[in-house]
C-alpha cells in the first residue's frame, strides 16, 4: 500500500516543499530511504520505529520503502521524521489514508513518540504544499506567521494518530503574538562627551551608513556602537518575517511570544572563519553571521584584528545585500541587508595619536594597516576619529542626551526617506542622485575639489552625497545640499589609511 505525505526541507534560509512516499509490500522485511538522504535523515528508521512501538503501534513485518521526492535535491536533518512515521502508519493500515490529506507534517521524533522542534521550522511550514501542517508544541507561537498555511500544534505521536482516527479534535493554531515594546538596549545617555561620535551614530542609524569608529582604547568606541541598534526603528511586518525566517534556519530559537520585532545585532568574534560570518558549509549551507544580522546591525569590534580574507567577503554583501554560496552539493543566497559598524585601534598598541606614548614600530603600523583594504575602507560611509574625553567631562555627573530622544530623530529622518520610496538614504540609486539629492552651486565646488585632490573616489562621492541628505533630513532641510552638509559629511569622512600607513 502507498500513502504519499507532505512535508518540507531548507536550503539555506529557504523552504523546499517535499513529498513523503511510504510504500508496504510483501517480501523481506527492511526499511529503506531513497531520495539523497543525508545521515541524519537515513537515521529517521530507528526513530521512527521505537516512535512507534512506544505509542502502541505496530511495526510492519514487511518491505517498507521511503522516497524523499524530489529525488535529485539533498535531504538533510530530522525534519521529515514525523511525516515518515505517519506516512508509515497509513501504509499500513493503522491511521485512515484520507486523513492524511490537505496536511503536512514536521518534525523529529524521541524514542518515547514526543515530536520535538527541529531548526528552520518556520520556513519549512511556509514552503509546505499542504494547508494545515502539524508542528512540535516547542515550536512557539512564531509559526503562526508563515503565509497562507496554519499550524497545528501537537506534542505527542500519541495524540497525533488519536487526531487522525478522528478520536479527538485537530489543536487549533496558536496566536502570534505582537510585542508592542521595543527593546533598546544600553541608553546612549551613559556615554560622556563624544559629540562628534554620537552625530556618526544617529546620522548612521538615520541613514543606514556603515560606519568605522577609530581612536585609542578606552575612548568609548565600542560603547557608542552597541547603542547604535536602539536607534533603529521597530521591524515591520515584513521584516519580522524575513528576520525570524533566517534566524529559523540557523537553528536559533524564535520568541516564545512571536516573531523577532527588534533589529538584530550580531557581534562575532574576530576569530571567526569566513564561513562563520558568511555562511555556507559542507553538509548543509547555513546562513552566516552576516545575514543573521539582516535588517539589524553587524558589529565588528576590532577590526583590525579579523583576518584579512575574512573581511573582504563582506565586500559584494555591503554593495547588493546578499550572499550567494555556491558549493559541489548546492547553492543557496542568504539576505544580507544590514549596517556595519565596525571598530578599531590606529595601530597594535593603540596609541598611534601620541607619537611619544606609541610603542609599535613602523613596520608594525604598516602590517597593520595592509589588513584593511582601501576597497572595504572606502565602503564606509562614516569614518569617525574617536578621542578620549577630558577628565571634567568623564567625571561631571551630567548625563548626555537619551537613546529615545535621538531615535526619535531617526525616525523622523526616515520618514522623510520613505517619501522619495526608499527606506533609507543609504538605498539611493546613483541614477537618481540628482533628482533627490540635486546639489548647490558650494556644495558642487566643495565636491569637485575633494574629487580632484583625490580625496574622494567617485563611488566615494556618491556615498557623501547620500549622507549629506541625511544630515539635511536630521535637521529638516529641503532643496538642494547647502555647502554646510557636504563640508560636515567630509569631515565625517576622515581618511584613516594615512593614520594607518596605507598611503
Amino acid at each position: 500500500m502507498l500513502s504519499i505525505v507532505s512535508a518540507a526541507v531548507v536550503v539555506g534560509v529557504q523552504g523546499v516543499p517535499v513529498s513523503v512516499e511510504v510504500h508496504v509490500s510483501n517480501g523481506l522485511p527492511g526499511f529503506t530511504v531513497v531520495g539523497l538522504p543525508d545521515t541524519a535523515c537515513r537515521e529517521a528508521r530507528d526513530r521512527v520505529r521505537a516512535a512507534l512501538l512506544s505509542s502502541e503501534l505496530r511495526w510492519p513485518a514487511a518491505r517498507v520503502t521511503v522516497n524523499l521526492a524530489p529525488s535529485d535535491l539533498r535531504k538533510t536533518g530530522s525534519g521529515l521524521d514525523l511525516a515518515i512515521a505517519v506516512g508509515l502508519a497509513a501504509a499500513s493500515e493503522q491511521v485512515p489514508l484520507g486523513s492524511l490529506e490537505g496536511r503536512g507534517f514536521l518534525g523529529e521524533l524521541g524514542l518515547d513518540g514526543q515530536i520535538r522542534n527541529v531548526p528552520g521550522l518556520l520556513p519549512m511550514v511556509a514552503a509546505c504544499s499542504a494547508r494545515d501542517v502539524v508542528v512540535p508544541s516547542a515550536a512557539g507561537s512564531g509559526v503562526a506567521a508563515a503565509p497562507r498555511r496554519t499550524a497545528r500544534p501537537v506534542a505527542h505521536l500519541t495524540d497525533l494518530i488519536a487526531i487522525l482516527r478522528n478520536e479527538r479534535p485537530m489543536p487549533e493554531p496558536p496566536e502570534l503574538a505582537i510585542d508592542l515594546h521595543h527593546h533598546r538596549g544600553p541608553d546612549l545617555a551613559d556615554v560622556a562627551g563624544q559629540s562628534l561620535g554620537r552625530l556618526a551614530v544617529e546620522v548612521a542609524a538615520a541613514g543606514g551608513h556603515h560606519l568605522l569608529l577609530m581612536g585609542p582604547p578606552g575612548a568609548g568606541k565600542t560603547m557608542l556602537a552597541k547603542r547604535v541598534r536602539g536607534l533603529l526603528p521597530p521591524l515591520t511586518d515584513q521584516e519580522a518575517l524575513e528576520v525570524s525566517m533566517v534566524h529559523s534556519a540557523a537553528g536559533l530559537a524564535l520568541p516564545q511570544d512571536g516573531l523577532i520585532r527588534t533589529p538584530p545585532q550580531r557581534a562575532p568574534h574576530h576569530g571567526v572563519s569566513a564561513v562563520g560570518l558568511v555562511g555556507g558549509g559542507s553538509s548543509r549551507l547555513r546562513p552566516g553571521e552576516a545575514s543573521l544580522a539582516h535588517r539589524g546591525v553587524l558589529f565588528l569590534d576590532e577590526l583590525g584584528e579579523f583576518a584579512p580574507h575574512v573581511l573582504e567577503m563582506l565586500r559584494q554583501p555591503l554593495e547588493e545585500g546578499a550572499i550567494r554560496v555556491v558549493r559541489a552539493t548546492g547553492a543557496a543566497t542568504f539576505p544580507a541587508r544590514f549596517l556595519l559598524v565596525a571598530a578599531m585601534n590606529p595601530c597594535p598598541c593603540g596609541e598611534a595619536a601620541r607619537p611619544n606614548v606609541c610603542r609599535c614600530t613602523d613596520g608594525e603600523r604598516a602590517r597593520y594597516g595592509r589588513r584593511l583594504s582601501g576597497p572595504l575602507l572606502d565602503r564606509f560611509d562614516l569614518r569617525i576619529m574617536v578621542d578620549r574625553p577630558s577628565s571634567d567631562v568623564v567625571l561631571s555627573a551630567a548625563r548626555s542626551e537619551s537613546t529615545a530622544a535621538v531615535a526619535d530623530r531617526v525616525a523622523a529622518a526616515r520618514a522623510r526617506a520613505m517619501t522619495r520610496g526608499i527606506a533609507t538614504n543609504s538605498a539611493i540609486d546613483t541614477a537618481d542622485l540628482d533628482e533627490l539629492a540635486p546639489l548647490s552651486h558650494e556644495a558642487l565646488q566643495l565636491l569637485t575639489l575633494a574629487l580632484d585632490n583625490g580625496a574622494l573616489s567617485p563611488r566615494g562621492a556618491h556615498r557623501l552625497r547620500r549622507v549629506a541628505l541625511t544630515l539635511a533630513d536630521i535637521n529638516h532641510e529641503d532643496g538642494p545640499l547647502s555647502g554646510q552638509r557636504i563640508a560636515e559629511a567630509l569631515a565625517m569622512r576622515a581618511e584613516p589609511a594615512r593614520l594607518l600607513g596605507l598611503v
